[in-house]
């Protein structure tokens, strides 16, 4: 069975009607994945497509969109299924057609993430599956403390496929104080977990969406350091968060370190520059200590 006979078949299951693709385009879906809005003469659907190996990331997808959406507090985009077929691996979305965000659908934003972030489990940090973040491994398991959490599963396994030593300066010393760092004893909050600019949008109507996450149970904190990451959020965005739930004190050093893990990510994927940032990173992190 061809991977579009595959997808037509998983729709239709959905909709509980036949479902016959009469018009599929390449959409913009990142770098990672070949993207596809697809539709027959009734709706339409947003497909993702990777080789067949790549299924786990589509499955954790899925499941990270359907726990953020049985939170009831952020619009993500509802998944319709995933699977392989023809040596593809691919998920199924529903189709937003998107529109721009006002200062006024920003604050709402902002305020709404508050909201999700209070969604909590009682299991500690973590999640029940591994996902990724970008194209890399993410590992998620249980724990109780979040400073170990961060320590050992994000920074400290970064730093792993980084080869450590032979990239970055003073690394052991940063692992050593992570828990120091974060010993502020944050609540375990849902996180998408890779919340740039790119991964936020709005409606044709100014609802605010959040989409393609690395899902987990985290320190809030996270969340808001990323979109401040890559040129940052509006001001309203920070304004409609801070009004719904203030950040806690010592968030403008804790910030730092959060986005070093997405720079260390960045620089285990791409190379490059992203070496002297995290390096800058890393030293600015242990002035604070």
């Amino acid at each position: 069975m061809s991977v579009w006979t595959e997808i037509q078949h998983q729709i239709g299951q959905v909709l509980g009607r036949d479902f016959v693709i009469a018009d599929r385009r390449s959409v913009g879906g990142g770098s990672i994945n070949q993207a596809f809005q697809v539709n027959d003469e009734h709706q339409s659907y947003f497909v993702k497509l990777n080789q067949a190996s790549k299924v786990a990331m589509f499955e954790a997808e899925a499941a990270g969109l359907k726990e953020m959406q049985d939170s009831r507090t952020i619009r993500v985009p509802r998944p319709l299924g995933w699977g392989t077929a023809e040596g593809h691996s691919y998920i199924i979305l529903e189709w937003i057609p998107l529109g721009h965000g006002d200062s006024q659908a920003w604050f709402a934003m902002g305020q709404q993430l508050a909201t999700m972030h209070r969604q909590t489990h009682e299991q500690g940090f973590g999640w029940h599956q591994r996902n990724t973040i970008g194209d890399t491994p993410q590992r998620n398991p249980w724990t109780a403390d979040w400073g170990e959490f961060f320590a050992e599963h994000r920074i400290g396994y970064q730093l792993q496929l980084a080869q450590r030593g032979s990239h970055f300066r003073h690394w052991e010393a940063l692992v050593d104080k992570i828990p120091t760092l974060l010993a502020h004893h944050p609540a375990p909050s849902l996180v998408h977990g890779d919340l740039w600019s790119g991964n936020a949008a709005f409606s044709q109507g100014g609802e605010p969406i959040i989409l393609d996450p690395a899902t987990y149970y985290g320190d809030r904190e996270v969340d808001m350091a990323m979109t401040e990451l890559f040129g940052g959020f509006p001001p309203a965005f920070y304004k409609g968060y801070q009004a719904a739930w203030p950040l806690s004190e010592g968030y403008q050093q804790r910030k730092i370190l959060y986005n070093l893990y997405h720079i260390l990510n960045h620089f285990n994927l791409f190379g490059g520059g992203y070496a002297s940032q995290a390096q800058q990173m890393i030293e600015q992190v242990l002035r604070t200590v």
